[in-house]
């Protein structure tokens, strides 16, 4: 074994602390894995970690240090955000270095560019730890169903949403309640706006579909709505209906136009992906000769992430002696024939759907709001209607839809909503069956 692959890590946080300790307790492993010596020989971070032991290392206080360093044959950028970070990737590709990052926000609001970059310099970009943690799903779909036309893909790919739901639903809470215990548990931020918006599954989603269907990044495109208006009495009428509300991200290659949106969804309680609770990451993804396969593991957390980037290090590792240009993943993720593929505007997107009327309790309220969908073209499947309150004069009324676009159940709700039996905005969620 004569080569060292030499390493230049910038950041040194929960991530980069965890590849630290997984590099030293792992090493020998990890060097026959790569079939040369794996060297973490340079760290640029403005602070040390007492998590790590950094005391044999070379440790710069500038992060850049390692992206000039004319040694270090990888940079591994953990640094997180997007400016700096982009700053920072684009020079240690200048430099001619290979990349691994951590980071979906960057790689989903500017991966093109910087694949462009990399394509130019013949250099890998890698980026497994960017999307599900320690579950392997990006090198599955680049290469485990390589041989597969992905049809579509749904996700649960945000721990912190989906902890919030399971405690919501299983203990009855709601979710200003769950979502302080979730800061005190260091699953939210202090602002959890990312999390608990959509906007962090939608950065990774956004990954997902451009390596599913060979299409270029298009986060901006990506249709978001977060969880934090969610209504208990909503998660209990869904159990009620056999269905469970995940927050879930959605990629799907139609006739029509690539489907990217990320939002709360009701899915039927026997499938296996509507049973992840708690912080856990699971993907679904339909190809055509493979079927479905759901992935299915820890999506956050220093050591599970940590586990992505060096498996990326020993890929990079085991080429870089090669003609690289055929290994950046760049190249199979933009294809340059399916530029011209469409997203999708939301409204056009068909699925069923789940409604909750506040209706006055008088007869022939039902009658009168069904018509208004028929005439839409809107078949009704199931409906549940209560018994109004001791006192008052209003019933929740919860309709599942049959298939219909947005745009047609909007022009359908106009209409209902207009009428003097309903007494306050309807609640509309989607309903996703997510059959094999």
């Amino acid at each position: 074994m004569t080569r060292t692959t030499k390493l230049g890590m910038a950041g040194l946080g929960t991530v980069g602390s965890a590849v630290v300790n997984v590099l030293q307790r792992n090493a020998s492993l990890i060097d026959a894995r790569a079939g040369q010596r794996i060297a973490l020989t340079h760290i640029g971070a403005r602070r040390d970690n007492p998590q790590c032991d950094t005391s044999k290392l070379h440790v710069s206080r500038d992060v850049f240090a390692p992206a000039d360093d004319p040694d270090v044959d990888v940079l591994l950028e953990l640094i997180g955000g997007t400016e700096l970070a982009k700053e920072l990737v684009l020079r240690g590709i200048a430099n001619g270095k290979h990349i691994v990052t951590a980071n979906k926000a960057l790689i989903a609001e500017h991966g093109n560019e910087i694949f462009a970059a990399a394509r130019e310099q013949a250099v890998q970009v890698c980026f497994e730890a960017a999307v599900a943690g320690g579950i392997p799903i990006i090198k599955t779909l680049r290469e485990g169903l390589s041989a597969n036309r992905v049809e579509w893909l749904a996700g649960i790919i945000n721990g912190t949403g989906n902890f919030i739901l399971t405690e919501m639903e299983s203990g009855g809470r709601d979710f200003n309640d769950v979502l302080r215990e979730a800061q005190q548990k260091g699953y939210a931020e202090a602002d959890p706006t990312f999390d608990v918006e959509g906007i962090d599954a939608a950065h990774k989603l956004a990954i997902l579909a451009s390596i599913a269907f060979g299409m270029p990044l298009q986060f901006d495109k990506t249709f978001t709505e977060g969880i934090s208006a969610l209504d208990l009495q909503d998660i209990a009428f869904a159990k009620e209906l056999g269905y469970r509300i995940k927050h879930l991200g959605i990629a799907r290659n139609t006739a029509q136009g690539v489907e990217l949106r990320v939002h709360p969804t009701l899915i039927p309680d026997s499938r296996l992906i509507a049973n992840v609770d708690g912080v856990m990451n699971a993907v679904l993804i339909k190809g055509d000769a493979v079927g479905a396969t759901l992935h299915y593991g820890a999506g956050a957390g220093g050591e599970a992430t940590a586990s992505a980037v060096i498996a990326d290090v020993i890929d990079v590792a085991r080429v870089i002696d090669g003609e690289t240009k055929h290994h950046v993943p760049a190249l199979s993720v933009v294809d340059q024939a399916l530029e011209a593929l469409q997203v999708l505007p939301i409204e056009e997107v068909t699925t069923a759907f789940y409604l909750r009327l506040t209706v006055l309790d008088e007869p022939g309220v039902l009658s009168t709001i069904s018509k208004h969908f028929s005439d839409a073209g809107i078949s009704i499947e199931a409906v549940i209607q209560k018994q109004p309150a001791p006192g008052e004069n209003t019933v929740p009324l919860i309709l599942l839809t049959d298939l219909t676009t947005q745009r047609t159940l909007r022009s359908a709700l106009d209409q209902v909503q207009s009428l003097p039996q309903t007494t306050a905005p309807v609640v509309s969620l989607r309903v996703e069956n997510l059959g094999a």
